[in-house]
């Protein structure tokens, strides 16, 4: 532990700049994919614990795509819808059955789907690491502000994970469509009764959860590298989010995915070897303060 060169960080502005992006794009990933699955459970009431492996396929499917046509934007979109129809073929053939089953049940459900992509993965992708590396058109030269340097890529991620959240927040809130989602997640038997399809609603509402993990996938391929089980990680972090901010909640995510990463960037100089560990101590602390997350609902009594 090195408190010192925490404080150091945080008294110099481009220390304070330079660490900020990088935290940035961490919870703007980590909004990405704790969306789609907080998502789901909102309107669903079920936990996709197999949503780290389709950030993970996304990934790969990304970045066989950039092979293919050389052009980053068209391959993450790609990416994306790929793996949403993958999502909407497996609520409907898998998922679907275990709704009402015992959370064991889903749990191995999923699991069985984590093994099976992790080994498709080796076959088809090989079992060695894999790098996409910088696009041609993100090879630029980084920006200075207040003396740190932050990449435009990250900037990119940045603006991409935004006008996805605010379109997010938008569709669920402004748009009929978010109106029948939000009534189908209070009440799924009065909206069926209203002659609303529930079955196609919750089909539409994994598919977009899982296409969120999967363009998280394919936007953070140039940054990381590629392994199978690489969603193992990715999918705990993501629960630590989604509980922080609030089971359920879209808003919650985003404020929550960005508190981890901010947490991760500036805890990886004052406390390299427990980063891990703030994340938990700050996710058992808002627990312990606020059960229900930082814009969960409480309860009903």
């Amino acid at each position: 532990m090195d408190p010192t060169a925490l404080l150091e960080c945080v008294t110099s502005l481009s220390c304070i700049v330079t660490q900020a992006s990088t935290g940035l794009i961490v919870g703007a990933l980590l909004f990405l994919v704790a969306a789609g699955l907080t998502l789901i459970f909102g309107v669903l009431g079920v936990i996709n614990f197999a949503h780290g492996s389709l950030y993970m396929l996304g990934a790969y499917v990304a970045l066989t795509a950039y092979r293919l046509s050389d052009n980053f934007l068209l391959s993450a979109l790609a990416s994306g819808l790929a793996i949403a129809v993958f999502s909407l073929v497996f609520e409907r053939l898998f998922m679907r059955r275990v709704y009402n089953a015992d959370v064991l049940m889903q749990l191995l459900v999923c699991y069985a789907f984590i093994l099976i992509l992790d080994d498709a993965v080796k076959i088809i992708w090989g079992p060695e690491f894999q790098s996409m590396g910088m696009p041609e058109e993100f090879q630029v030269p980084p920006m200075f502000i207040g003396g740190g340097v932050v990449p435009v890529f990250y900037v990119f991620l940045i603006c991409a994970a935004s006008v996805i959240a605010a379109v997010l927040w938008w569709s669920l809130t402004r748009t009929r469509m978010g109106k029948i989602v939000r009534a189908a997640a209070h009440n799924p038997t009065m909206t069926s009764v209203l002659g609303l399809n529930t079955n196609l609603i919750y089909a539409a509402v994994f598919a977009v959860g899982g296409g969120l993990a999967g363009l998280a996938g394919a936007l953070a391929a140039p940054v990381r590298s590629m392994s199978p089980g690489m969603g193992f990680s990715i999918l705990i972090e993501s629960f630590i989010v989604t509980v922080i901010g609030g089971m359920g909640s879209v808003s919650g995510a985003l404020v929550g995915a960005l508190l981890i990463g901010l947490i991760r960037s500036f805890g990886s100089i004052g406390f390299p070897l427990f980063v891990e560990g703030i994340m938990f101590v700050a996710m058992a602390l808002i627990l312990i303060l606020r059960p229900s997350g930082l814009l969960g609902k409480e309860p009903r009594p």
